[in-house]
């Protein structure tokens, strides 16, 4: 099973609820520093690169960038993990310090070393990566960073921090609090973390703790299955690169989510944006199949900026229109295409409709009827008269939207699955090419003069009429701005 994505209302009001959530993040922190510069030479000491570095910045990474995406995308997190009294410790409390809502949670032990990550980049490409670490010497153990949260992140990097204690501390706060309790698991004991309510590996840590494949979406059902029955937690979301995320819930539902087409020019901390999307989500009260969409959408962008990234509400809004217009624009098909498509849909068994018009400014009756519509069929084909036929048919000035736009606007509604045009005076050649199971017209048409209606009994089809919403017309429309400007 597929699920759609957000629409942009559900994305707006989402984006509310999430604004100023308390978020616990709690796990691995690291200092990221990127190093950039330009590669013109090979070394004549050995076959490597030479990078002339021009530039370098740092920011919290692991657990860091977790919460450093739940503030960016409007939350408030509050950030729990151990720290180094040590040059890059002081670093990145520093830039922790200079983060707008990440409140400072942190230890700083003894003996504790920072961890630091340096990436070597050339025309955006990493060239190398330098691990600075050791393996951490001190529990977190600060219950406090729970207090009054509505969500518990656990990001965990196998570094040591989020060990068998903390995790029983987090599972006892989860209940203690109703916030659900995600973590962002490493290692092929799964099991450690109890019944959390969600767990988020990616592929190949899903083959790695099942020893499954897990390429197609059959095996990754397996996998998910058999971790499930191994573990007992509540819920798995497998993240699969660019073919998206799979999500099953323990009662054996199990829904995949396609991935957003983005150019990908680093995925550095990707899986950290989703884990903030997924928390600020479910503390909300989200559904998971809600959730698992918002952080597609979150992940979706992040990857197209360099770095640890974080992404703001007002890109995801950008990302949803654009994907949205895109959406639309590729449910306008030429007549050939649509007819391949027709045929495809028929021999699945789906039952196509019809209905044509001009469609010109789009009301309230004309979503109302065209969703009617859509419910006596499985897929609904829209055809548009063109320009020049909206013109004999309602005189000059019309249509006031050309072709064009009103394909695009039809063509995002969810209740239209393609959108085509007819300039013939009536697109009876269309529904003979098409040979639709319905044929749907207005109420305010009888059966004996809809276009078409015999040819569709013949074969079988039926002609079903639509109500129109009362008060509602193009022509109405157009009159109410006359009148108003006057």
């Amino acid at each position: 099973m597929a699920e759609r994505s957000l629409d942009l209302g559900a994305l707006q009001t989402l984006l509310a609820q999430v604004h100023e959530l308390k978020v616990a993040c709690v796990g691995d922190l690291m200092l990221d520093r990127y190093v950039y510069g330009e590669v013109s030479r090979i070394s004549p000491e050995a076959p490597i690169p030479v990078l002339r570095a021009r530039r370098s910045v740092a920011m919290p990474g692991g657990v860091g960038n977790v919460a450093r995406n739940v503030a960016a995308l409007g939350g408030q997190a509050r950030l729990g993990a151990v720290v180094g009294q040590d040059a890059a410790g002081a670093e990145l409390t520093d830039l922790i310090a200079a983060e707008d809502r990440v409140e400072d949670a942190l230890v700083r032990p003894e003996g504790a070393a920072t961890i630091v990550k340096t990436r070597f980049v050339a025309a955006g490409q990493q060239l190398l990566r330098l691990d600075d670490e050791q393996p951490a010497t001190a529990a977190y153990d600060d219950r406090a960073v729970f207090k009054g949260t509505k969500a518990i992140l656990l990001s965990d990097y196998a570094k040591g921090v989020v060990d068998d204690p903390l995790i029983e501390t987090a599972l006892w706060a989860g209940r203690e609090y109703g916030a659900p309790v995600i973590v962002d698991p490493k290692g092929r004991d799964f099991a450690r973390y109890g019944a959390v309510d969600l767990i988020k590996p990616n592929a190949s840590e899903l083959a790695g703790a099942t020893g499954l494949p897990v390429e197609t979406d059959a095996e990754v059902e397996a996998a998910l299955a058999a971790l499930l029955a191994s573990t007992t937690v509540k819920a798995v979301v497998v993240t699969r690169a660019g073919k998206g995320m799979t999500l099953a819930r323990r009662d054996g539902a199990v829904v995949h989510f396609p991935g957003r087409a983005r150019e990908v020019f680093d995925v550095s901390g990707a899986g950290d944006t989703s884990l903030a999307a997924l928390g600020l989500a479910l503390g909300a009260g989200a559904t998971l199949e809600a959730a698992v969409q918002f952080a597609i959408l979150a992940s979706g962008v992040v990857v197209g900026k360099s770095g640890t990234a974080v992404v703001t509400p007002a890109e995801l809004i950008e990302a949803e229109m654009s994907q949205h217009a895109a959406l639309a624009q590729s449910k306008v098909t030429p007549l050939d295409e649509l007819s391949d498509q027709v045929e495809a849909w028929k021999r699945q068994g789906l039952k196509v409709g019809f209905t044509n018009g001009c469609f010109d400014i789009l009301h309230r009756g004309h979503v109302a009827y065209l969703a009617q519509a859509r419910g006596w069929c499985d897929r609904l084909v829209v055809a548009l008269n063109t320009d020049a036929s909206v013109r004999r048919l309602k005189g000059e000035g019309r249509p006031v939207n050309d072709l064009d736009s009103r394909a695009a606007v039809i063509g995002g509604l969810a209740s239209v699955d393609r959108v085509t045009a007819f300039d013939d005076p009536t697109p009876m050649a269309l529904i003979e090419r098409l040979r639709p199971d319905v044929l749907i017209k207005g109420a305010d048409y009888t059966k004996d003069k809809v276009v078409g209606a015999t040819e569709v009994e013949s074969w079988g089809g039926v002609v079903r009429l639509a109500d129109f919403a009362d008060g509602y017309s193009t022509t109405k429309t157009i009159e109410k701005m006359i009148g108003d400007a006057q």
